[in-house]
């Protein structure tokens, strides 16, 4: 999150939660919005903009890159196919320095895989063209709800603890014994999310709503997380004993919780 984002966090949680995130006092939230195609790019800054949005645009793959390193985004709407590099390219790139933009893949119906690639490289979520530009301001606004309503955890316990994992809620960071749990930050709020609720069974249509903070979208999303989440937590990914499937139902996690502050 940007200085403003940071420094306006109290005020945002007291609008409404119906309200548009960015457009309260000074906080204004950057969007880079990558796009080779002028006429989406130039539509989707332009709804940006009207919603309160510093939208910037980037057309091609290094432009991309540069602009995102230099201006440090809130939210970054990222095209797979780009002149130059690829989405997923740029995307690799930010992550490995680890940059914790929300990011939005767009990407056209025949790349599916190409989707569940970015969102294995740290993507938030993805729209298949053509889409809505309301859609997209949509979009932008649940990430930064989001974001806000989990940075306000100070009534949480400081840590969960399940065995040798151990969960700083605060400083945001897992460990299995000693060793640090290399999460993006989407894996974290996940794994935080179903080990504060140890024992309870969620469905994927739950965990978009409660961890990624939107009222639709397809859930694939969530399955693609939690392969991740296992392979990274689990002894063996294939059978899983943390994080457990429940059949018609969704994820549980199964592990016995402690709490303190």
């Amino acid at each position: 999150m940007t200085k403003a984002l940071r420094l306006n966090r109290s005020l945002l949680r007291a609008r409404p939660a119906t309200a548009a995130a960015p457009t309260l006092g000074a906080m204004v939230a950057t969007v880079l919005v990558v796009e080779d195609d002028p006429t989406v790019s130039s539509v989707l800054s332009a709804y940006l903009r009207k919603a309160g949005f510093d939208a910037i645009v980037a057309s091609d793959g290094p432009s991309a890159l540069q602009q995102w390193s230099h201006r440090r985004p809130d939210v970054v709407i990222l095209d797979i196919m780009l002149p130059g590099m690829s989405g997923l390219d740029v995307l690799q790139r930010r992550r490995a320095d680890d940059d914790d933009a929300a990011v939005v893949i767009l990407s056209a119906r025949g790349e599916e895989q190409d989707r569940l690639l970015g969102l294995d490289l740290g993507a938030d979520d993805y729209m298949v063209k053509p889409f809505s530009p309301r859609e997209a301001v949509g979009r932008v606004q649940a990430l930064l709800r989001r974001g806000e309503r989990l940075g306000a955890q100070l009534l949480l316990p400081g840590r969960l603890t399940s065995g040798d994992l151990t969960i700083d809620l605060r400083a945001r960071v897992a460990h299995l014994g000693e060793q640090k749990v290399a999460l993006t930050h989407r894996e974290f709020d996940l794994l935080a999310f179903l080990v504060g609720h140890a024992g309870e069974a969620v469905t994927k249509e739950q965990l978009m709503r409660r961890v990624w903070g939107w009222d639709f979208g397809d859930t694939s999303t969530v399955t693609v997380h939690v392969r991740r989440l296992r392979e990274k937590i689990e002894t063996d990914p294939s059978d899983p004993r943390l994080v457990v499937t429940v059949r018609g139902a969704g994820y549980r996690f199964d592990g016995e919780v402690s709490a303190d502050g």
